[in-house]
């Protein structure tokens, strides 16, 4: 610290003495022109007046007048001496001592006549520092009869900077002590406590004691090193919980999937290779606020259960930019390093149109293919415009995925979801050594069902380029299977759930998704924590409740919003006594609101919260608070550690991530999840209530059950349901993605050399 403090009082002095002399230096040559000039000017005036005088005195011969007019000029300030000389150069009036001065005088008296003006120079005469002025005497008719020569003591203007620069120097040496003082006082006070506490604070982190963060005053005065420290701190704790947990499961013979354990699980199975992820949908989106650039993370499961893959792999995001200033904080290949507190990966960003947007993005593929595979009896719409927008849009996706590849001879590329169903033959044609998996988010239909679509085929060949394809379950692979089986002519085996068509194989497996689970350390103080939540969220809202409900989704027609609500008011007619009591909280994230089911839906649920709170509000109390925004992935996660209870009813859906964030945030071990038997997530959540979103009696009657069900069960509940997401996290659902792609292509190897030998032995 003193060696700290030192450094910067220095720099410090040497900044404003430096600062102080460029800016005295402007101030000294300032007052050092205005003297010359003041100086300049008064031998120019009193030049002028003597040479008008002596005219007619110098025409008459009259020499006495001449000598009395120098002598009454003589006696002003800083004149050294003034002269009258003739045409030939010759002195006829001249002050005592002028004489021995112009004899080392430059030729000025020559210059003045030959040019008929007025000569005027600082010159150093002997020892002394003057300035000299020589006047022509001209007749009416401007003929030069002779000239008037002035010289003046320019010393006084050396004093006089002197004088300045002692000032000068006198103020710096006062601003550099008062700086020495003020600088070190604030050191002391204001920086050294806030280092020392932070300094604390990363040494019980290293030691792994007990670590209170330091204030947020403390660190916004070390806002870079503490951008820097707040991540590696996180960092360290969750590794340390991570490592902590693996030890205890170790001692069970299980074994914890982390962040540490994917890197080294994925290093080894790429063999050098990188890692290139696809989908349409961003990790981070940069918009303008306010004339600044701010950095949000879009509302996505998709993106929540891939970021910690790319992370911990530092492999390549390739996404549609849709942020308003995206382009602005782009390199020239369109790529940045996020995130943009923890850089671990890189993101390329592709440029849509307008046009394509709507044709790709809000046409084909979702008034087209979503409505398709959701049993949710929204009729799918397919245009021809939307297809060849699809397909272009594909193309330019394949296209920058080749360029961010390059030279790699056995890249591993993840492609995810719908709207990629033309990429993988695109990119296995262009790059046949790469490995290719794309992951289907959303359910996949009967095939009965997936005939509707016109393109049919067309998809189902582009699907099949990929060495993987994988789905939430294991009913959503049977369902893949069959439509492959009843529209291409292919051969499917079943016994191994793959395809082969066209001398290329292709692997239909169940990769159930997940989220990550920190394990945090579960005492009483939690569940305080949860009840201080809870009631400072109620506060926040400006309503009074007893029990809390959430729920968290895209405002989407087949996330059973209608239906939740409708049983939310069955509930409170079946039940009076919660009427005043019970509190709802649907948190719905605008989604796709230029396609006109979306933004007709929209308005159905919240017409529907209106009309169910007209009915039963009362005071400060409303059974339903609609949210109708975005929120950050912490904003959500105090909703979930305030709920009694989370529903989840969707109509269908491929594995809805919002039940596994639900468990994974109730470290408290508390609170009661509603989960719809018609989600991938209720193959894996046994504990939760499952029901049957089409039947509000019964979600009613759930809901009842989870505000009733004694502490004892929802303990047990939701340690067996962490449990399943902890041993089935999202690191354990990218490390088999990625195992068992690497696998199918080695597979594939050892089968052609396999016959390759068979053959040899033959011959």
């Amino acid at each position: 610290m003193k060696i700290l403090s030192l450094r910067l009082i220095v720099a410090l002095i040497l900044g404003v003495t430096l600062v102080s002399l460029a800016s005295s230096w402007y101030e000294v040559r300032t007052t050092k022109d205005s003297l010359r000039r003041e100086l300049e000017s008064k031998a120019e005036t009193l030049g002028q007046s003597l040479a008008a005088n002596a005219e007619s005195n110098l025409l008459a011969g009259d020499t006495a007048r001449l000598q009395q007019m120098v002598e009454r000029s003589n006696n002003r300030d800083h004149l050294l001496g003034i002269g009258v000389y003739g045409r030939d150069g010759k002195p006829l009036v001249e002050t005592p001592g002028l004489g021995p001065l112009l004899s080392g005088a430059p030729n000025l008296m020559a210059d003045a006549l030959a040019g008929n003006r007025t000569v005027s120079e600082f010159v150093r005469l002997g020892l002394k520092r003057t300035h000299m002025l020589v006047a022509p005497i001209r007749t009416a008719d401007n003929t030069v009869i002779g000239e008037i020569v002035i010289i003046q003591d320019a010393t006084y203007i050396r004093t006089e900077i002197i004088r300045v620069w002692g000032r000068v120097f006198l103020h710096i040496a006062i601003q550099v002590l008062v700086i020495a003082v003020i600088t070190f006082l604030v050191l002391r006070w204001s920086l050294a406590g806030p280092i020392a506490r932070v300094a604390h604070w990363m040494k019980a982190l290293r030691t792994g004691r007990h670590a209170v963060q330091p204030t947020a005053q403390d660190l916004s005065l070390l806002s870079p090193f503490a951008n820097e420290v707040a991540p590696m701190a996180e960092s360290m704790r969750q590794a340390r919980a991570a490592a902590e947990a693996e030890a205890r499961l170790r001692n069970t013979n299980e074994s914890l999937w982390t962040a540490q354990r994917l890197a080294d699980h994925v290093r080894k199975k790429l063999d050098g290779n990188n890692l290139f992820l696809v989908s349409n949908r961003e990790p981070y989106t940069h918009t303008r606020q306010d004339k600044r650039i701010i950095v949000t993370v879009p509302a996505s499961g998709l993106v929540t259960a891939i970021e910690p893959i790319l992370r911990a792999c530092h492999g390549t995001w390739v996404a549609h930019g849709s942020g308003d200033a995206d382009a602005e904080v782009v390199d020239t290949h369109d790529r940045l390093q996020v995130p943009p507190d923890d850089p671990r990966y890189t993101l390329r960003r592709i440029w849509l149109s307008p046009e394509e947007e709507t044709g790709y993005y809000n046409g084909f593929a979702n008034e087209g293919l979503w409505p398709l595979c959701h049993i949710a009896h929204t009729r799918p719409i397919f245009r021809m415009s939307d297809w060849e927008y699809y397909n272009k849009v594909n193309k330019k996706f394949a296209d920058a995925l080749v360029e961010e590849i390059g030279g790699e001879d056995h890249p591993v590329v993840l492609i995810q979801d719908y709207h990629f169903a033309l990429l993988p033959r695109m990119l296995k044609e262009r790059l046949p050594n790469a490995r290719v998996a794309i992951f289907w988010h959303i359910p996949w239909p009967n095939a009965e069902s997936f005939s509707i679509c016109p393109w049919q085929r067309e998809l189902l060949d582009g699907l099949l380029g990929a060495d993987l394809v994988g789905f939430h379950t294991q009913a959503h692979c049977n369902n893949f299977l069959h439509t492959v089986d009843h529209i291409l002519e292919a051969k499917v085996d079943w016994e191994h759930f793959a395809i082969e068509r066209n001398q290329h194989r292709s692997s239909v497996l169940p990769f159930p998704i997940s989220v990550e689970l920190i394990e945090d350390h579960v005492d009483g103080e939690a569940s305080a924590n949860a009840e201080e939540e809870r009631s400072a969220l109620l506060l926040e809202l400006g309503i009074e409740a007893t029990f809390l409900g959430v729920g968290v989704d895209r405002v989407d027609y087949t996330k059973g919003i209608l239906e939740r609500f409708r049983a939310i008011e069955s509930f409170l007619e079946r039940f009076p006594k919660y009427q005043g009591k019970f509190t709802f909280i649907q948190i719905g994230a605008p989604t796709r609101s230029r396609i006109k089911r979306y933004a007709e839906f929209q308005a159905e649920v919240r017409a529907e919260s209106e009309r169910i709170n007209a009915r039963f509000k009362r005071g400060k109390w409303k059974p339903i608070i609609f949210q109708n925004r975005e929120h950050t992935h912490d904003e959500v996660q105090r909703y979930y550690r305030a709920a009694h209870l989370c529903m989840v009813t969707s109509l269908h859906d491929g594995m809805n991530l919002v039940a596994k964030e639900y468990v994974a945030a109730r470290s408290d071990e508390r609170g009661v999840l509603i989960l719809s038997r018609f989600t991938g997530a209720a193959r894996e959540l046994h504990d939760a209530i499952i029901v049957n979103p089409y039947d509000v009696e019964s979600t009613a009657e759930a809901i009842a059950q989870a505000l009733e069900m004694n502490v004892s069960e929802i303990v047990d509940r939701m340690r067996r349901m962490r449990k399943s997401v902890r041993e089935r996290n999202i690191y354990w659902w990218a490390g088999s993605l990625i195992g068992e792609l690497c696998e199918l292509r080695l597979k594939q190897r050892r089968t052609k050399i396999s016959v390759i030998s068979r053959t040899q032995a033959e011959r």
